[in-house]
């Protein structure tokens, strides 16, 4: 660690000009360190960094041989120095990848760094290593400015512009080269590419290196002004890749590198400012303060996640909105349609719980019981899909982004009341779905059990099972717990259908289908076309059944493992396990408190389903739409004042 008890004298006095690279280095750390050791000057309300530079400059004022040696060891340090790192490299990852850079961000954070180097991008994350040295830096006045060239004077005049010069081609080579990749270049608006913007970079920045030349001929003006208008331009296509999500599908990786390619035509255009000042030193001031922030944002690993998993909820809630889209009713012949749906997925789980009975006792392990439990539910699920029927529990997670795609225009009232009115579609289609599924869930296990009963003189539900099931759905239980747990599952299953949508769009697999010559040939190019608009239409359904089906089965068997007796509990299902354990008890167990304890759970059970799949969903999709905590503030009062003012339009459609 840095020594601390460093007085300024003693500073002074260690300053050795022929010392070597890594002592004088070191040394400089020191002495940043001494500026920053004490906290701020309350009174004042000046950083007292910028106080002890004040005295620091006063006391080599009064001392030439102390401001000559100190002079001579930054002049040392800058000539054995590659400064071109500083301005090209800082900030910027050496791979565009965004796993590679979260390893270089830990390695950094875990392994100490060392003063003995000739590269100053490292050297400045050891000199500025405090957060608070930007502000401190951005309250040099021009008055003390003006001081500091005390410190340089020992350096070449605008040697600083040389490697500027250099940093700027470095930049502009990899912008070109990234603008040019197919990966970026196929997702970049058409329009915005017409010109060729990234093609004339090199020779523009070639033009205004040569009008910056001491002794040029032309101003540098126009060919400055050309520049900068290539670089907007080369900015607004980068910008435009997020809105070809839909066309191509995105990657996070992708994703971090459009970032890496604008934050290098910010900072190209940082440097040009310096270059082209008669004045320089405020615009270097706040290049240097800007490269501190860079550097403390670029060891943060929270930083680079949050900002990368709003890009992820981005991708993910876009592909789930447009399939949320078909959950959402906001008319009576639409209520009465999901009404219908619903009854149509109720009656398949039905089925679902007499098999799900049927594996339980079959005795498997917990493994293969858990996976065989969620192949029943997976089949289920699909085959619901495929009729285009519905399961309630799973409508939440998919059309909480679909709602946040009506968050873009909160901040006019009429597109609040429309989100406010959205919410309301939305709580109506929930509750229909949930009562569409049990109407027909229930009767139809229960009278299962009655015919089998009357056939065969026994249920396919027994005793032991109907108690179990009792016992199980208690309220005094940890059902609840399960059910917000279950809730999770649910919210998971959109996440992974967005993620298998977007690869699926992402790697064209839809047009391979459509055009690929072996599968031409084996379906007949009409045939080929029919299963590539099938499989774009329906891969997103498919994956989120699955997968749900998969996670309901296997998670609690994969919990148990590990000691964390984790269960689903799914409201239709655990209907269908009532109305069964009514039909193996007989009727009189309605009139104890054990069937009633279970039916409030199973309310519970409902509200925990929706609810929680339906917060972490909007959650993400609030993340991926940006929205302010302000907004939201607002989006909650004008829920809660719809729900006061009008609550049955949460439950009837309107006429």
């Amino acid at each position: 660690m840095i020594n601390q008890t460093w007085d300024l004298t003693a500073l002074l006095n260690a300053a050795d000009p022929q010392a070597v690279l890594a002592e004088r280095n070191l040394w400089l750390v020191r002495l940043l360190e001494w500026l920053r050791q004490a906290p701020r000057d309350e009174g004042a309300g000046t950083p007292r960094p910028v106080v002890r530079l004040k005295h620091l400059l006063n006391v080599l004022e009064r001392h030439p041989e102390h401001a000559q040696r100190f002079a001579a060891v930054i002049a040392g340090v800058w000539n054995d120095v590659d400064a071109v790192s500083l301005f090209a490299e800082v900030g910027f990852a050496p791979r565009m990848a965004l796993w590679h850079e979260f390893l270089g961000r830990l390695r950094r954070r875990l392994l100490p760094a060392t003063t003995d180097t000739r590269d100053l991008a490292a050297l400045f994350e050891l000199l500025f290593g405090d957060e608070a040295d930007e502000a401190w830096i951005a309250a040099i006045d021009d008055e003390l400015l003006g001081r500091l060239s005390l410190l340089f004077a020992a350096a070449p005049d605008d040697g600083w512009r040389v490697e500027a010069n250099a940093a700027v081609t470095v930049l502009v080579s990899s912008v070109h080269a990234a603008g040019l990749s197919g990966a970026l270049r196929v997702r970049m608006d058409e329009q915005l590419l017409q010109d060729r913007p990234f093609h004339q970079l090199p020779a523009a920045w070639e033009a205004v290196e040569r009008a910056l030349q001491p002794g040029a001929t032309e101003p540098p003006g126009p060919p400055l002004q050309y520049l900068r208008a290539l670089l907007d331009r080369c900015r607004a296509a980068a910008q435009s890749v997020p809105e070809h999500l839909e066309a191509h599908g995105v990657s996070v990786d992708l994703m971090f590198s459009v970032e890496q390619l604008t934050a290098r035509l910010d900072r190209i255009e940082a440097l040009l400012a310096c270059l082209a000042s008669s004045e320089p030193q405020r615009d270097l001031l706040r290049l240097v303060a800007g490269l501190v922030r860079v550097v403390h944002e670029r060891r943060s690993l929270r930083t680079l996640f949050a900002r990368h998993y709003s890009l992820l909820a981005r991708k993910l809630a876009e592909r789930s909105a447009e399939a949320g889209e078909h959950y959402i009713t906001r008319s009576r012949d639409e209520y009465r349609d999901m009404l219908g749906r619903a009854a149509g997925g109720g009656a398949v789980i039905a089925g679902t719980t007499f098999v799900k009975f049927f594996i339980a006792l079959l005795g498997f392990t917990a493994f293969w019981g858990g996976f065989w439990a969620g192949l029943n539910y997976a089949l289920s699920f699909v085959l619901i899909h495929l009729l285009h029927w519905t399961v309630a529990t799973k409508q939440p997670a998919m059309t909480a982004p679909a709602m946040a795609h009506k968050l873009l225009h909160i901040e006019r009232d009429d597109g609040l009341q429309g989100f406010v009115d959205e919410v309301a579609h939305l709580v109506r289609s929930q509750v229909a779905g949930i009562l569409g599924n049990l109407a027909l869930a229930a009767p139809l296990v229960l009278a299962v059990q009655l015919l089998c009963r009357a056939a065969f003189g026994a249920p396919p539900v027994g005793e032991k099972e109907a108690h179990y099931v009792l016992h199980s759905l208690s309220l005094a239980g940890p059902s609840l717990l399960f059910a917000a747990f279950t809730g999770v599952l649910l919210f998971s299953s959109s996440l992974i259908a967005g993620w298998v949508e977007n690869w699926f769009v992402f790697h064209r697999l839809d047009s391979a289908i459509a055009w690929n010559p072996r599968i031409i040939t084996a379906l007949g190019r009409a045939r080929a076309q029919r299963w590539s608009q099938w499989w774009r239409a329906n891969i997103s359904g498919l994956a989120a059944n699955t997968s749900l089906g998969l996670m309901l089965g296997l998670v609690p068997a994969l919990t148990g493992f590990f000691g964390l007796p984790a269960e689903v509990r799914h409201v239709t299902l655990a209907t269908g396990q009532l109305a069964a354990a009514v039909g193996a008890l007989g009727f009189g167990v309605m009139t104890t408190w054990a069937f009633w304890s279970c039916v409030i759970c199973i309310a519970g059970i409902g509200v925990l389903n929706v609810g929680v799949s339906f917060f972490c969903a909007f959650k993400v999709a609030l993340r991926s739409r940006g929205v302010r905590l302000a907004d939201r503030r607002r989006v909650y009062a004008a829920i809660r004042t719809r729900l006061w003012q009008e609550p049955l339009s949460f439950l009837i459609p309107p006429r």
